[in-house]
């Protein structure tokens, strides 16, 4: 399934039903009176978030949405019915925008069947029956229904999950989320292999946790360089931010301060989320490369890196403790085994 996290739709509320102009009659019964029934409200426009969707793709096919209007009043004081709520789906995770320059926050659907009714339809109109009086006792005033809202908006999607891979490409931040949970993120030997985040979820000691990858940062993603820093939207949910430089690299000072620097151009507080540092590749590097990369990082970000191998597996555990005690999880008891069963 294609993947989109933005789209702009536009919006209308249905229109409230006019109200009704009657004058009862029946046989026998000479002055009946008015009789003319209110104009239904018209729906409502309602955002849904639903578990299982991730992706915006659908709103590229269609954008506008209108919801039904009320129907009109009818005699023998009849209210018309109220038009019916158009509920839009969409993912967990995603954010009504207005379509301003400021991008102003409408609303942000974060956790499953969570609701918001963006656009309130219109009220009915008043039928006749309304306006009778001991002076006028045969109106023939009615009220139009009341118009209902219109926007445009934009939708923006943010995955939710516990954990972010960050990096430059080719730092092994696919191979890691393959080899940590069952994601199959696509793995290959040149640059920006990752097109599009991908989601997966790691068990560790009784415990699960979300990650997320995002496509590789590079020097002036910031400016738009690469794929630039959309993706990094996709984090700013993240509690902890796995930060991985290529132990084979002939500069992973650099390629640290690169990442570090796009993350405070980019703001919204990613600089200041907790970090693990990690070297990745490290089975491709020779140990007294290691050990300086080690000796340095550790004097530019002020923690120790940990060292990893997404192919032999090395550092991986302890990688995810350290994961699991920086989200405050600890691990989970273990189960007992059950006894076997006997009859005796």
């Amino acid at each position: 399934m294609m993947f989109l996290d933005q789209a702009k739709i536009h919006l209308r509320s249905g229109w409230g039903g006019d109200g009704c102009v009657s004058f009862r009659r029946e046989k026998f019964l000479e002055f009946g009176g008015p009789d003319g029934g209110d104009g239904g409200r018209g729906g409502d426009i309602i955002f849904e978030a639903v578990p299982g969707l991730n992706t915006l793709i659908d709103f590229r096919y269609k954008q506008h949405f209108r919801a039904p209007r009320g129907t009109h009043g009818m005699g023998a004081n009849r209210t018309g019915a109220a038009g019916a709520d158009l509920v839009i789906p969409v993912p967990v995770g995603t954010q009504v925008l207005a379509d301003d320059e400021a991008r102003t926050l409408l609303a942000d659907l974060v956790s499953p069947g969570q609701r918001v009714v963006l656009l309130k339809g219109g009220d009915g109109g008043k039928g006749n029956a309304h306006f009778k009086s001991s002076t006028n006792r045969a109106p023939r005033q009615f009220q139009k229904g009341f118009p209902g809202q219109e926007m445009s908006v934009w939708l923006r999607l943010k995955l939710l999950a516990d954990v972010g891979l960050l990096g430059l490409p080719n730092a092994g931040k696919s191979s890691l989320l393959n080899a940590i949970t069952r994601a199959n993120a696509k793995v290959g030997a040149y640059a920006f292999t990752t097109l599009k985040p991908q989601l997966g979820v790691a068990a560790h000691r009784g415990r699960e946790v979300v990650v997320a990858d995002i496509p590789g940062l590079i020097e002036g993603a910031a400016e738009g360089l690469g794929i630039g820093d959309r993706f990094l939207g996709h984090i700013e949910r993240c509690r902890v931010l796995l930060h991985l430089v290529d132990a084979t690299s002939p500069h992973p000072m650099r390629d640290y301060r690169t990442v570090r620097a796009e993350l405070e151009a980019y703001g919204a507080g990613l600089a200041a989320k907790p970090e693990i540092l990690l070297l990745s590749k490290a089975d491709a590097a020779s140990p007294a490369r290691l050990a300086q990369a080690r000796r340095n990082l550790a004097r530019a970000s002020g923690q120790e890196p940990l060292a990893i191998s997404s192919a032999t597996g090395e550092g991986l555990s302890a990688m995810l403790d350290r994961v699991l005690e920086a989200l405050g999880l600890p691990a989970a008891e273990p189960v007992p085994a059950a006894a076997a069963w006997s009859p005796l």
